[in-house]
């Protein structure tokens, strides 16, 4: 078990939320840490328990009024077990490729493809944190596009359903970063590539409705702390970074793949790392309505990389303070996913 208190490893994870009651304790916890606090009138007390229901609902003492338990949270108003969305939550948190819809429902043994979809968005919905500070600060941050999308049937040669997506992602230096270099520098004259020194720290990516000056100063700007170095290619879209307050850093690579690798190497590692990952587990099926969904869950997992356990934890804890699509939302459009 994690000092924390996070559990760390399939068996801990069975020991600590062995059933619905257990989870239902937890979730309260995390709602009101300090104990029950009416969201009516603001009573603070221990409150009646209804035992013969199946949901949990808590009733103020002072005034009468009951609170569900998942009330105000992604799992409001579902008939799916707490046990059911604890596991969805451990699955989609904790496996590095994550989970497409039909894996989700095979695991979980759901008995419709719908819920395992409907879950898994609203999980999504969990993993934006509207209060999130800005990247950046004393790291510089590759900031570049990269499009998503590819053949769709029946539509002729070429490639449909082209989406733009911006990325930005800090560059760290590793705290060994020294004893490396020295270490390398003994077998090889030629010093150390770059990667071997810093790493990507923290990742912000958004759909765009183009690669204009607007919509790419709006990303940085509410995605990167003032003062920050941006690092970028010498596209115009990226002009007013300067004049915004930022240390702008551009690069004329003029189409060498050499000159580009060199000065953004991290986010188009991640953009690869992203590719694959919508290849790989969601076979690139994936609804231009519904991308900035899975682009949340890619940055929310990234961002969390060396601890996902703690990951499972913060996507709970989020998810009792988001609002989620419903299934006509998801199903009709007209849910917007908010951007990571």
């Amino acid at each position: 078990m994690d000092p924390r208190g996070f559990p760390t490893s399939l068996p801990e994870f069975q020991h600590v939320f062995p059933d619905d009651k257990a989870c239902a304790k937890y979730l309260e916890t995390m709602r009101w840490p300090k104990g029950f606090t009416c969201p009516k009138c603001g009573h603070a007390g221990e409150p009646y328990r209804f035992a013969t229901r199946s949901s949990t609902v808590l009733r103020c003492r002072e005034c009468k009024v009951s609170t569900s338990l998942t009330a105000g949270t992604v799992m409001q108003s579902t008939h799916t077990p707490l046990s059911t969305w604890f596991w969805g939550a451990y699955l989609v948190t904790t496996q590095t490729p994550g989970q497409s819809a039909l894996q989700f429902q095979r695991q979980l043994g759901l008995s419709r493809y719908e819920t395992a979809f409907q879950i898994l968005h609203k999980l999504r919905a969990g993993m934006v944190r509207p209060e999130r500070d800005g990247i950046g600060g004393e790291y510089p941050v590759e900031v570049d596009e990269c499009h998503i999308g590819g053949r769709t049937r029946g539509e002729g040669h070429g490639v449909h359903d082209m989406a733009t997506v911006v990325g930005a992602v800090e560059v760290r230096l590793r705290k060994d970063a020294e004893n490396r270099a020295a270490k390398h520098k003994e077998a090889h004259s030629g010093g150390v590539p770059l990667k071997k020194l810093v790493y990507a720290g923290r990742l912000r990516l958004r759909v765009v409705p183009d690669r204009g000056t607007v919509a790419l100063a709006t990303f940085v700007t509410d995605n990167i702390t003032k003062g920050s170095i941006v690092r970028t290619d010498a596209w115009r879209g990226y002009d007013r970074l300067t004049s915004l307050g930022y240390a702008h850093e551009r690069l004329m690579v003029g189409g060498d793949p050499e000159k580009l690798e060199g000065h953004l190497p991290m986010i188009h590692l991640v953009f690869s790392n992203l590719k694959t990952w919508i290849l790989g587990t969601h076979h690139g099926c994936i609804g231009q309505h519904h991308l900035q969904a899975y682009l949340n869950e890619f940055t929310y997992r990234f961002n969390r990389r060396f601890y996902p356990m703690t990951a499972f934890n913060s996507v709970l804890g989020l998810a009792a303070n988001s609002a989620s699509p419903t299934y006509e939302q998801l199903y009709s459009g007209d849910w917007k996913h908010p951007a990571a």
